[in-house]
């Protein structure tokens, strides 16, 4: 039997990025299951940014990505990462919930158009002559290993590279 072969890392990548986007999509005309549903989007951008941050983008960097574009996409997995930390704490029944989806899909898709739009990581990726076979089962083998690892422990507390805010007070509802 042939050996199975592979995504290319760009196209891994954007097939992650259709499925969180479907996801997104079924959460907004869901009635029920939203909390499954969530914790689905949660678990798939998790993922998706640790393979991101721990091969595609120090990859990308060591081959002269553009350091503005790369710290951009830095910043923009801490703030989805702030909102993943909200919607695993939280429930569907929370006043804000839904607002916190909403705006987490809307961060994603700025930062999923940041990416494979012209100019964007996707081609700075193939301008530096990436491996991006090579890349694409690195990036497979350890999503595969991180998705065994969540669906046994859960999520593990994100840890953020860009934001290291001091402790946030809420406000009293008025």
């Amino acid at each position: 039997m042939p050996a199975k072969k592979t995504q290319d890392a760009i196209a891994l990548l954007t097939a992650d990025h259709r499925k969180v986007e479907a996801l997104f999509e079924k959460y907004e005309s869901a009635r029920a299951k939203k909390a499954d549903i969530a914790k689905q989007i949660c678990m798939e951008l998790t993922i998706h940014t640790m393979i991101e941050e721990e091969i595609f983008y120090p990859a990308c960097r060591e081959g002269g990505a553009d350091s503005d574009i790369m710290n951009e996409a830095n910043v923009e997995h801490d703030g989805a990462k702030t909102l993943i930390a909200e919607l695993e704490n939280g429930s569907p029944d929370d006043e804000f919930y839904d607002a916190k989806v909403k705006v987490l899909s809307e961060e994603i898709k700025h930062h999923v158009k940041e990416e494979e739009k012209r100019g964007g990581i996707f081609t700075e990726a193939r301008k530096a002559g990436l491996d991006l076979d090579a890349l694409g089962e690195q990036l497979a083998a350890r999503k595969e290993e991180l998705m065994a690892q969540f669906e046994e422990k859960g999520l593990p507390a994100p840890i953020t590279l860009t934001m290291k805010a001091p402790p946030l007070e809420q406000r009293a509802s008025a």
